[in-house]
């Protein structure tokens, strides 16, 4: 009598990093897609592929996902197009031909069902050999507009998800049929956090629940920008809210110095902490209102919860994202956006009738929530697995 067969694994190539934006929601997927196929009796085989020095080659394999590189060749954006041909951009263009080869190598020897790329540049050479090897190709962009690596690779994607409607209109003509709207997958951790676990993991015991609690983040680093505004308003912010202020490791110790004038009722309702870690989903579950920049998985976190947001968008973000990112949330009533040089004076008439009216902000956290996708995740992998029984 012969042994049963064990199904092949569905096998998976990931290709995309750089940055947590283009990181994290495919580590997300991930996850879901194990998930789908344990439950269904199948198994997962992944190989990822991304750059040496990417947050991509640190959470791959903490997460026991095999990983390997390519080379690859960054372009440095410039407003003026000469710039654009400068001696590192040829240098680096020079070594893509390089990646292609070897990412069609990777492909030939792991002969994957579908290959997933969620954007950054190292997503190049891994989804032309795709096309190459005839291995369906899903991108996945995370911002409004398409990055400039799924832009390139936007002809030879067999689907593309994108993570707003409003992205539909902005794809290539040529393009449009093959697109789904998914949403930008969310950690489901992020989705589970208590505002009761924040008062006591970070000591908020002397927060005033009385009061509207704003949760202050410029990012793993900080922002200057936002400490600064937040710095020079903080006593005014702090008489009407409590406040978690993520300023950065670096920003910690002028901070404090400033915190120290305070008068002490209202030094009471600020904890100024470098880095939230295991405690962020908590934290935004305490959070009325975020002040933050509007990257993508930012906006993806916190409309999928339904916060209130005042954004400040990173002036400097490739192809000016985190503008349009938050432009797009702005226009629907589901956040504030301030934009150019913004002042301390515009924070406070943003921020203010967000603190003092309850009613103002259910009614921007049912507007940010109509435009959240907690099923997000699923959704993309709806579509892989679209993708590779076609």
């Amino acid at each position: 009598m012969n042994a049963p067969t064990t199904p092949r694994p569905f096998r998976l190539i990931v290709t995309g990093g750089g940055t947590g934006g283009h990181t994290y929601p495919a580590l997300t997927a991930i996850r879901t897609l194990q998930g789908r196929l344990a439950a269904q009796g199948g198994a997962l085989d992944v190989l990822w592929i991304g750059t040496p020095d990417g947050l991509e080659a640190r959470v791959a394999p903490a997460e026991g996902i095999a990983f390997t590189t390519v080379a690859t060749g960054k372009i440095r954006r410039s407003a003026n197009p000469l710039k654009m041909v400068s001696p590192a951009n040829m240098r680096d263009m020079a070594r893509v031909p390089l990646g292609v080869v070897q990412a069609r190598k990777v492909v030939a020897d792991f002969q994957p069902d579908v290959m997933l790329a969620t954007g950054g540049y190292v997503a190049v050479p891994g989804g032309m050999a795709a096309k190459m090897r005839g291995v369906p190709l899903v991108l996945h962009e995370q911002t409004v507009r398409l990055g400039l690596a799924n832009r390139r690779l936007a002809g030879s994607a067999t689907r593309i998800a994108v993570s707003s409607e409003s992205s539909l209109p902005l794809l290539p003509e040529s393009v449009r049929g093959i697109a789904v709207v998914t949403g930008n997958p969310v950690r489901p951790e992020v989705l589970a956090g208590h505002p009761d676990k924040a008062v006591q993991g970070l000591g908020l015991h002397a927060f005033d629940r009385r009061l509207p609690t704003v949760y202050v983040t410029g990012g793993a680093q900080g922002s200057q920008q936002i400490n600064d505004l937040v710095q020079a308003v903080l006593p005014w912010l702090l008489e009407r809210a409590n406040v978690v202020h993520q300023a950065g490791p670096a920003n910690v110790d002028r901070l404090r110095h400033a915190a120290a004038a305070l008068h002490p009722a209202l030094a009471a309702r600020y904890h100024l902490t470098g880095f939230v870690s295991a405690e962020l989903p908590d934290v935004l579950a305490l959070a009325d209102v975020v002040i933050s920049r509007s990257g993508a998985g930012t906006l993806a976190e916190l409309t999928a919860l339904g916060k209130p947001a005042v954004f400040i968008p990173l002036a400097t973000s490739a192809g000016n994202e985190q503008a349009h990112n938050a432009q797009h949330l702005a226009d629907a009533g589901a956040a504030v956006t301030l934009g150019g040089d913004v002042t301390p004076d515009a924070l406070v008439r943003a921020a203010g009738p967000l603190l003092t009216d309850p009613g103002l902000r259910a009614a921007m956290a049912g507007r940010a929530r109509a435009h959240g996708r907690p099923d997000a995740a699923d959704r993309l992998v709806d579509v892989i697995l679209s993708a590779a029984s076609r």
